[in-house]
């Protein structure tokens, strides 16, 4: 019997619990000092009204003969789809039910989503990237190279023609920068993938804070994006489904290589590894896409735009550099004074009490930068603020 041997590549996960490590430390030895953590990228307002109440409605059905369900179908029960469908109509995006594959969440099927791809192929990244992308190629053993995100290209990189890749992993609103591509800037991603004879996987999770008519909401909503892309949709940050766990993802059937295609490919995976998500998780998401509960829906990522606001307006105020913040609940910002990324951390940490998470630990680009997160409260936030401004003014 042998392991694989992959494992041994992937650098160890320490980025956050170094942080907690940090942390309680800290309020070990200052048991008096309030912190305020800016970190995490987990949601804290509740599930709105219109999802508890489907998903009540739902035990419900599981507890009557007439309406309980066994085994859904694997690509998800077609109540849902037709809710995802309507709403890329509404964004001008044409797909197919058999083109939306419901999943418990986008991680799972951005990794999952390598079964139907072969080993040989060479995966470009962008670095600082969201760890998932590149350890699930490391663990099967594939080529992985980095195309350079950093403060000329506004953490933006543009696809070179003179670098082959065959899977291209694009992440907009970007997790961790908060940077956006905009249309005109997906449509050289997209050509690029065209000629190349490769695939974008698409990371679509955050597409709900998107305010800007100038970024897109979908890659489909691109020319040619039918023919290379692959989008992962997740209702976490959408609707709050961070522990209810629910996402979807899009896969065109003219999306096809070496005489296979791609949607078949994906169906036939699932259906060998994967029951599919429970009913009473469906009936909630599908009550995302009915129009009371998007106007719930929109209160909740309004809350969060606020607080990314004042985060925004802080960083405008001190004259700190920064991406996202007003598309996105990250604000990526450069570390003041010249101060490395775990510098910054513990300066932060022990003037002002407040926690976020150094860029360092996303990659070698991250160096120098530092992520603060939107999903806190208002109060919170509004006390971080203020003690950061403090801090740093008295420098």
């Amino acid at each position: 019997m042998k392991l694989n041997d992959n494992f041994r590549n992937i650098k160890e996960s320490y980025l956050f619990a170094e942080i907690a490590e940090r942390t309680a430390a800290y309020s070990a030895a200052h048991p008096d000092k309030k912190i305020i953590r800016l970190g995490i990228g987990d949601v804290t307002l509740p599930l709105v009204p219109a999802v508890i109440s489907a998903l009540h409605s739902a035990v419900e059905d599981m507890s009557r003969e007439e309406t309980f369900k066994g085994y859904g179908p694997y690509e998800g029960y077609a109540f849902l789809r037709e809710g995802i469908k309507k709403y890329y109509a509404e964004n001008g995006v044409d797909v197919g039910l058999d083109e939306i594959f419901v999943s418990d969440g986008a991680k799972s099927d951005l990794g999952n989503i390598l079964d139907i791809f072969s080993k040989d192929n060479t995966v470009l990244i962008t670095d600082p990237v969201y760890p998932v992308y590149v350890d699930t190629n490391v663990m099967a053993g594939r080529k992985v190279i980095f195309a350079a995100a950093n403060e000329r290209n506004g953490f933006l990189p543009m696809p070179d023609g003179k670098v082959k890749a065959d899977i291209i992993y694009i992440c907009s609103p970007n997790n961790p920068t908060g940077a956006a591509y905009t249309k005109a800037q997906l449509k050289e991603w997209v050509d690029y993938a065209n000629a190349m004879g490769a695939v974008i996987l698409y990371d679509a999770a955050y597409e709900y804070f998107i305010t800007d008519d100038n970024l897109a909401r979908s890659i489909f909503q691109i020319e040619g994006a039918e023919t290379c892309a692959i989008e992962f949709c997740s209702l976490s940050k959408t609707a709050g489904f961070t522990g209810t766990r629910c996402g979807y993802t899009v896969i065109p059937r003219k999306l096809e290589a070496g005489g296979l295609n791609a949607n078949r490919l994906w169906l036939r995976r699932q259906a060998t590894k994967f029951n599919g998500v429970p009913y009473i998780v469906q009936k909630g998401a599908a009550a995302v896409f009915e129009e009371e509960c998007r106007k719930q829906i929109r209160g909740n990522i309004d809350y969060y735009r606020e607080n990314a606001r004042m985060i925004a307006d802080c960083m405008d105020e001190l004259g700190i550099w920064y991406t996202g913040g007003k598309n996105s609940p990250y604000i990526w910002l450069k570390c003041p004074f010249g101060m490395s990324s775990w510098e910054f951390f513990d300066y932060l940490l022990n003037g002002a009490q407040v926690v976020g998470t150094p860029g360092a630990g996303f990659g070698e680009n991250g160096e120098g930068f530092f992520r603060l997160t939107a999903f806190g409260s208002h109060a919170a936030t509004k006390e971080a603020v203020s003690r950061i401004k403090t801090l740093l003014s008295q420098k």
